[in-house]
């Protein structure tokens, strides 16, 4: 495939750092990201891209090659579908109102949460805001952190087994959009959707083959396969999509620090994935660190293109 090589491998497409529910912060997740083996790796905080900046620095120390995204939050029904965005534009003016009101809902259900919880568990709101960063993306993980914190759980895990499981009755949702509607403000803003984890553990496939139509035509770009949380049988359902519309398949780690057993690298793309998805980008651009260079066959110019700033 033609295009930008500039990146190099191996790609991890799906992180997450501190300024949503990962333990490390963007810089120390890039270079824990070099330390690992990889040559690539995505930022996707969770409806923020507050990371950029500090990520954009460290990939050019370090040398590793940044592709600047997002997990965006949708709702479809019932069914909670994550959707990976990379290189768009985080000064979108439609897309930017988006992020703020996923945020504010994200935050007003935490406070919900923790006052329901605050009946029956020692746990006050200051607590929560003990485990997160400035600027962070205030979820249910935090919550988790601050149990754990408290001696409530061993650990984050163990939270989210019990305490926080829905059965308990804690659990409350909150506003994102439908997901055809998050779709065409990434493609709106030059960005390219890929639909994260689609079959995972005890729910199956989570979008119907008349589901990704529907996303297809408002501009769908991909599926994330290769992750540990989708099954055997998601993943051949995943592919015989994917060939049927001509998406790009990716793989990743979901990689969350020490707040999930996830490893960094422990799923990778493909080269040919990497490089369609910055073709497609036209929003921002790959963050390209000290070390890379155009790999043989590429029909790059040589010239960096200027990092994402937010």
């Amino acid at each position: 495939m033609a295009g930008d090589r500039r990146f190099h491998g191996p790609s991890d497409l799906h992180t997450h750092s501190s300024v949503s529910d990962g333990t490390e912060t963007p810089s120390r997740l890039v270079r824990s990201a070099s330390e690992a083996g990889l040559g690539t790796v995505a930022l996707t905080d969770h409806d923020s891209t507050a990371g950029w900046s500090e990520a954009t620095a460290a990939a050019h120390a370090v040398g590793v090659t940044l592709i600047p995204g997002m997990e965006f939050s949708t709702r479809l029904g019932y069914r909670s579908i994550h959707l990976l965005a990379y290189l768009f534009d985080p000064a979108n003016g439609d897309l930017v109102t988006e992020m703020a009101r996923i945020r504010e809902a994200r935050l007003v259900r935490a406070e919900r949460i923790v006052q329901n919880l605050s009946r029956d568990y020692e746990l006050t709101w200051d607590d929560v805001v003990a485990q997160t960063t400035d600027g962070a993306t205030i979820g249910r993980p935090h919550i988790a952190d601050a149990l754990v914190a408290r001696g409530h759980v061993p650990t984050r895990s163990e939270a989210f087994a019990s305490i926080l499981h829905p059965s308990r009755g804690y659990f409350l949702p909150h506003y994102a959009p439908d997901p055809v509607s998050a779709v065409a403000l990434v493609v709106a803003a030059g960005g390219v959707p890929v639909i994260a984890h689609p079959a995972t553990r005890g729910t199956g496939l989570i979008v119907s083959d008349r589901d990704i139509d529907e996303l297809v035509r408002a501009g769908l770009a991909g599926l994330e396969v290769d992750h540990r949380e989708n099954t055997t049988s998601g993943k051949r359902e995943i592919r015989r999509l994917a060939e049927r519309h001509d998406l790009v398949l990716t793989g990743s780690s979901d990689y969350h620090g020490t707040g999930k057993p996830n490893r960094l690298g422990e799923n990778t793309t493909s080269a040919d994935a990497v490089a369609a998805i910055i073709e497609r980008g036209t929003g921002s651009a790959p963050v390209y660190g000290r070390s890379s260079a155009p790999l043989p066959g590429s029909s790059s110019t040589g010239a960096e293109p200027p990092a994402p700033l937010v």
